[in-house]
């Protein structure tokens, strides 16, 4: 699968999940049930998902791609 596949919007909300997945995995994070409300629901419902020809692998795709580029941008 090309990493253009992936819409602009699919990819920063997947960014944005992880932002706040890290922000729960932090020891003694603050306001545990703010933060679960913001972890964004369209990521699992977004239209690219009836496209992708297999949806395990293109989300464990989407993640790695996140990943790359967050550690990437803080290097």
């Amino acid at each position: 699968m090309d990493v253009t596949d992936f819409p602009d919007d699919l990819v920063q909300t997947q960014a944005a999940w992880n932002a706040t997945y890290d922000a729960l995995a932090a020891p003694r994070p603050c306001d545990t049930t703010a933060l679960r409300h913001r972890l964004p629901l369209r990521l699992w419902w977004h239209p690219y998902w009836k496209t992708a020809p297999s949806i395990p692998a293109a989300r464990t795709e989407l993640r790695q791609l996140v990943r790359a580029h967050g550690a990437a941008r803080a290097a």
